[in-house]
């Protein structure tokens, strides 16, 4: 079988992301790591030719933080694009926008959690 987890031609660019992440990206990150809701998280994993902000193999969940540039139209059209991709392998996909992040964390994590 073919191999589609971590393709070593986005090595570079999933290190670019971890090392260069979002405050969102961040904030959620120090909920989500360590198995601190009782799964393992991976952030910057990628899966096809898409690298994922969040992914939780156990619970086969993809969680996606959405800054502005993905309200464009073309954005989305690439996101619905993608989350068909991921939901055609059987993966939960949640998106969150930036601002639900940043501003009410407890509830995201209530969302995450409830889809767990």
């Amino acid at each position: 079988m073919e191999r589609i987890n971590n393709l070593n031609i986005l090595l570079d660019r999933r290190r670019e992301l971890r090392n260069n992440q979002t405050k969102a990206e961040d904030i959620l990150w120090q909920y989500l790591r360590g198995k601190k809701l009782g799964v393992k998280f991976r952030r910057q994993h990628s899966i096809g030719g898409y690298i994922l902000d969040f992914y939780c193999i156990d619970r086969k969940l993809v969680i996606e933080i959405d800054g502005e540039i993905h309200n464009t139209s073309e954005a989305k059209e690439y996101d619905d694009i993608r989350d068909k991709f991921f939901t055609s392998l059987d993966f939960a996909v949640m998106r969150f926008k930036n601002s639900e992040v940043e501003n009410d964390i407890d509830l995201v994590i209530e969302r995450i959690k409830a889809c767990l």
